[in-house]
């Protein structure tokens, strides 16, 4: 007999809530499941496996349409790999580009945060290094416009 998985079991046995399961299952990375009499969803030894590429792909940052594609790959072994090499590199270089990004918004922060030593001396609020930086972006020593968040949702 064949190993089936109740939506509660995979989501346990990978580390992924039943709720991204049943939308996987919804957008298609993961085949509809078999149903129980009871109409309870089914996955079996595939699907989980399935699964586990999808939790490590997303783990590592891919995006869904990447993983998508990652996927589609693997459901093909005997294709040439150069597409999936393609896929890998341009993910690492946006996420270099990110880490760029951030150590840039880092050198900044240190910058503005060590030239706070009016909170150090109990000086007010109208000579605080932080308040006048984030007024003022002529202040700042680097172009860095744009916010950390849109940069970590664009790798997403």
């Amino acid at each position: 007999m064949t190993e089936r998985f109740t939506v509660g079991q995979l989501a346990r046995e990978t580390g992924i809530a039943v709720g991204t399961v049943r939308h996987y299952e919804k957008i298609g990375l993961l085949p509809p499941a078999a149903r129980s009499e009871g109409n309870q969803r089914l996955f079996d030894a595939a699907a989980r496996r399935r699964l586990g590429f999808l939790r490590h792909a997303r783990d590592l940052g891919f995006s869904l349409d990447a993983t998508r594609e990652l996927l589609d790959l693997a459901d093909h072994p005997d294709r040439p790999c150069d597409r999936a090499d393609v896929i890998a590199r341009r993910h690492l270089a946006d996420v270099e580009s990110r880490i760029a990004r951030l150590e840039g918004l880092r050198r900044e922060l240190v910058r503005m945060v060590e030239g706070c030593v009016q909170a150090n001396e109990g000086g007010a609020v109208a000579e605080c290094r932080v308040i006048e930086t984030l007024a003022d972006h002529a202040h700042c020593a680097s172009d860095h416009e744009g916010r950390e968040d849109d940069v970590v949702r664009k790798g997403r």
